[in-house]
């Protein structure tokens, strides 16, 4: 991992660095608490012979709040990186088209400005194109993989490949917006792969689909023992493209602990203390009457009474 010291005050072309959250519901993005609930239960188990090291892998990250959350289940010895494009250009004419739609005022800034204030330390970073992991992450060392970059078809089939190359014996993968009407690339490839018979279904949220390359049977078994003792999680179980799959719904779902910030935000300043009023001089006379006067009589009168207070002086 990057060993980074604090976010800079100014960001590297000069410009002011953006705000750090104080709190984890500060973080822009999407991540429902029931999913946080389900990202809980399978970085945590351990079943099935499942305590090996392994890495973590997000594809896509916006603004780091699901980066911030995996980042707090990293083992001793375990690399957690991300991929994103942030800020660069991107590698085609529809990728270009989806970042100005979707993801105009993500910088690479902000996503560490955001990660900082919640982990001492950066993941390891790859700005590029989604397609490069292959290449770059060690074959078959992910144990967690979670994929929310492009939605366009054709990136998400080169996503899916590349989960396959980097994913661990029986490692998660996870897919976001795998139904959402505005993502039909992303079920499109997704449920292809499915139906190939190569990823294996475990579980859908409303949000996001769970599967491994590896056998799904005792993640599903395991999971719908501790599903049988929530009362704040519905489930079922469907049989889709010859492979069973567990539906689980959200029946008020308290999500784990947030992140916590690790500078968190300064206590307000104290209000002064009040104290009795202290009337201050009362004016001298002459100033008292000109403005009852000037309140009250009508302007001919009140210059009347200047006059002749002037002539007495006089």
């Amino acid at each position: 991992m990057s060993h980074v010291s604090h976010a800079p005050v100014t960001t590297p072309d000069g410009e002011p660095a953006p705000p750090a959250p104080t709190a984890y519901n500060q973080v822009n993005g999407w991540f429902s608490g029931y999913d946080q609930v389900l990202f809980d239960w399978f970085l945590s188990r351990r079943g099935g012979g499942d305590g090996k090291p392994g890495d973590l892998l997000e594809l896509g990250a916006f603004m780091g709040k699901s980066a911030i959350f995996l980042g707090g289940y990293l083992r001793e010895g375990e690399e957690f990186t991300v991929c994103d494009l942030f800020d660069s250009p991107a590698p085609d004419d529809s990728n270009l088209a989806e970042m100005q739609d979707s993801y105009p005022t993500l910088t690479r800034r902000g996503f560490e400005t955001n990660y900082l204030a919640f982990r001492e330390t950066l993941p390891t970073i790859i700005q590029a194109p989604t397609f490069v992991v292959a290449d770059r992450v060690r074959p078959a060392s992910c144990r967690f993989i979670h994929i929310d970059a492009s939605h366009l078809y054709e990136h998400v089939v080169q996503d899916i490949e590349s989960s396959r190359v980097v994913a661990a014996p029986d490692a998660v993968v996870v897919f976001d917006d795998y139904r959402s009407e505005h993502c039909p690339g992303v079920a499109a490839a997704v449920w292809a792969a499915v139906a190939t018979g190569d990823l294996h279904l475990i579980a859908v949220s409303a949000s996001k689909l769970y599967a491994t390359w590896g056998d799904a049977a005792p993640y599903q078994a395991e999971l719908l023992t501790w599903l049988e003792d929530r009362k704040d999680l519905w489930h079922g179980v469907d049989v889709v493209a010859g492979q069973s799959l567990v539906r689980i719904g959200d029946e008020g779902a308290v999500p784990p602990a947030p992140p916590q910030p690790l500078r968190p935000a300064p206590e307000p300043a104290p209000e002064p203390v009040r104290t009795a009023h202290q009337p201050g001089p009362r004016p001298r006379a002459g100033v008292a009457w000109r403005r009852l006067a000037k309140d009250l009589l009508p302007p001919v009168v009140t210059r009347a009474i200047v006059a002749w207070r002037r002539r007495r002086r006089g």
